[in-house]
Formats: structure tokens, sequence, C-alpha cells
């Protein structure tokens, strides 16, 4: 007979003191470190255990009891699901602070280096639409959200195209506006998302190894070109029209390749 595993705590008022590696803030109750996702320096929270350990534990907000005055007003639908933006909640130049001190750390405290006097780091002019490659996955299990779940939220079509939510790779989080790459990028991934619901075409089983859309690339470029890879499954495919309405909306100069994946072998197919 296994042993019933004993209840986590749930630490209550608990103030989040820095910033830690991994996307993650921390805190001290006791004499036991506490990493949180998602909070930022100021915040105090009640916080649910998740992961316990002899000298440190992993929890979650349950509650904000006051939220810090140094957080930064949230810009994306989907941060905290997703797992791509971790610190979209801290100011730039906050964040700058925190990795700078993090190096800083890792080499004198860990390292044992003398250093001589950090200079600040550059940050960059552009905190959005900053990136010039995304790759979005296409998948027949879409993940539910805890709102969605808690909500009873139902969907007839399970398929979707976004990212793979961190520690499930079977599982796609449907992405609808991402800030991570120029707009036209979210009109075309949607075209494409919306002509294949409506054709009917099947996403890829990771589980299962089958289905037909797999996955989907987007680059630019500073001459001002776009650049659409699709990945299919077994058939060639030929660019959706909406696709190619979305890419002209801008007159921007498109090379769409459809990749089929058929025998072992890739094949090329431009779609004009």
């Amino acid at each position: 007979m296994s042993r019933k595993k004993k209840p986590l705590p749930i630490l209550e008022n608990v103030t989040i003191e820095a910033v830690a590696a991994e996307g993650k803030s921390l805190a001290h109750v006791n004499d036991m470190v506490v990493f949180v996702p998602f909070t930022v320096p100021g915040d105090v929270v009640d916080l649910q255990v998740r992961k316990k350990k002899h000298s440190y534990c992993e929890a979650e907000v349950i509650r904000f009891i006051k939220k810090s005055e140094v957080r930064e007003e949230l810009m994306c639908q989907h941060f905290g699901v997703c797992g791509g933006c971790k610190w979209q909640n801290l100011p730039y130049e906050e964040q700058l602070k925190a990795k700078q001190k993090q190096v800083h750390d890792q080499l004198t405290r860990i390292g044992k280096i003398e250093l001589p006097e950090f200079r600040p780091i550059m940050g960059s002019v552009h905190t959005k639409e900053y990136r010039n490659k995304l790759e979005f996955g296409c998948c027949n299990k879409r993940w539910l959200t805890r709102e969605q779940i808690a909500e009873g939220t139902t969907f007839d079509n399970m398929n979707g195209i976004g990212f793979h939510i961190t520690g499930a790779f079977d599982k796609i989080l449907p992405i609808e506006k991402c800030w991570l790459m120029d707009d036209l990028h979210n009109k075309i991934r949607n075209a494409i998302r919306d002509y294949a619901f409506s054709t009917g075409m099947t996403f890829f089983d990771l589980r299962q190894q089958h289905g037909l859309l797999r996955d989907i690339m987007i680059r630019n470029s500073n001459t001002g070109e776009l650049m659409v890879t699709m990945r299919s499954s077994g058939v060639t495919m030929r660019m959706p029209p909406s696709v190619a309405k979305a890419s002209t909306l801008r007159r921007l100069s498109v090379l769409m390749l459809l990749m089929a994946v058929e025998g072992g072998r890739v094949a090329f197919c431009p779609s004009f």
C-alpha cells in the first residue's frame, strides 16, 4: 500500500524580494527560498507550494494581496500561459538591471572571479516586434487555459496553431496575436489557420505521428521581403488564397515555399 503524499502548504502574505533566473522571482519564508513565476519584486501574494525540496521550494500565486509599484502593464493576451515572454510584467529598464546583477553574481559569488566595475547593459531601442523569424507548431490538441476549463468552455475544433506549452510537448496554445514580430505575421498565420479550418485540413498529432499541417515558419528581412514556410506530412499543398491576400497588405515581396515530406524526401513547391 502506497503512502499518501503530505499536502503541500499554502504560504500567506509573502513579499517577493528579487528577480531570479528562468523567469522566476524569489522570496524567503523562514529559512526557505521560494521561487515564484510571473511575479515581480514588491508583489505581496499568497502562494501554493507545488514542489518542495530541502532548501527551497517552487510555488505559484493563488492571490495577489498587493501588486508592486514597478509592475508593468501587460500588452499580450497570452502572457503567463504561452511561456515565451517571461518578463513582460517588469519594465525593460528593470529587466536590464536584473540581468546584469545575475551575471555579476554568478561570476563573483559562484565563480569566485574578481571583476572590475561593470558598465550598464546597453538596451535595445525596440522592445517589441524585434524578431525576424518565428516558428509555430500545428497540433490537433489545443491547450485549454485554467479559465477556459473553469468556465466549461468547449471547442468544436481542437486544432491550433501557436506555441508549445512548457512541459507539454504534444499540446499547442493557439496564438491570436504575438508582439515579437511585425504584425503582418499575425495576419498570415491567422489566414492559414482560417483556411485550414474551412477546408477541413488535419493537424499533426505529435503522439500518433499523423496529420497534414505540421508547422509554419515566417521570416522577414530588412529589405522588406517575407518568406513563409509550411511543413506538411504526406502531400503537397499550395498557398491558400487568403494568405496571398494577407501577404500583400503592405505590398511586400513574398516568397512562399510549401514543403511536403514524402518517403523521407523533402520537396519544395513554389506557390507562384
